[in-house]
């Protein structure tokens, strides 16, 4: 820690133990990013990320990093949700997540809410990186304040490259001091919670998604390669998380 904030990096590399499961030889936490290694299911090792402090504060910089080699499954969730705070500097919070996933191999990510607290700004990115044959199951859930609160600023950005590719590459920023129109009809027209699931797999080359409007709030929509991308809003968690599980319930 320094008088600036937190500097954080966690690790997980998963790769195949050679007896049908996989191995997590690299699972090294640090600050508030404790990882936990929870029961496996099948061939699927899982891990949960657990929050041992308070935050992303103002000033602090978290990194989170997932390998996945050839043959393996993880899947990573989190205890809980992630409140982003202001911190005693006025300084932005950031928090990185970096994700691989070579071919054959899966990676399930699928974390709680991040939920953008009064007076905290936090710019968060996921990068996901992938080979031809990768498969890929992400979840991303923002929430603009607690219950009867005014967000902070959130500013967010995922991309997804797959063999080199850039398939996805989005941002939104929201609260005070974002671009103006952020909480107009064309983004989250008034909503507080808005989600992305973006699923990726080698059969969606032959077999693309149909694009199509799933309710009023959501729509899939099948990217420039082997991936689709289903985008809601709704006007709280418990809602956005009901849109985004019927999604995945299709693909699965």
């Amino acid at each position: 820690m320094t008088a600036t904030g937190v500097r954080a990096h966690a690790r997980i590399v998963a790769r195949p133990d050679g007896r049908g499961g996989t191995a997590l030889p690299v699972l090294d936490g640090e600050g508030p990013l404790a990882l936990r290694r929870t029961r496996a299911a099948g061939g699927e090792a899982r891990v949960l990320v657990v929050g041992a402090m308070s935050g992303p504060l103002g000033g602090d910089r978290l990194a989170l990093t997932a390998s996945v080699a050839e043959g393996a499954r993880l899947h990573v969730g989190s205890a809980a949700a992630t409140i982003a705070l202001p911190g005693q500097t006025k300084a932005e919070a950031r928090y990185d997540v970096r994700l691989d996933v070579a071919d054959d191999a899966e990676l399930r990510w699928l974390p709680e809410q991040l939920i953008s607290a009064g007076g905290s700004d936090l710019y968060v990115t996921t990068h996901a990186e992938l080979t031809a044959g990768a498969r890929l199951v992400l979840r991303e859930e923002q929430v603009l304040g607690r219950s009867g609160e005014e967000p902070g600023r959130l500013t967010s950005r995922l991309t997804v490259r797959i063999a080199g590719r850039t398939v996805l590459d989005q941002e939104l920023a929201c609260g005070p001091g974002a671009p103006g129109g952020w909480d107009g009809p064309a983004v989250l027209a008034g909503q507080r919670a808005v989600g992305q699931l973006v699923v990726v797999r080698p059969e969606f080359a032959q077999e693309p998604v149909r694009a199509q409007a799933l309710g009023e709030c959501a729509a899939l929509i099948p990217l420039a390669g082997p991936a689709a991308l289903l985008s809601a809003v709704a006007p709280d968690a418990l809602r956005l998380r009901r849109l985004l599980d019927e999604a995945l319930a299709r693909f699965d």
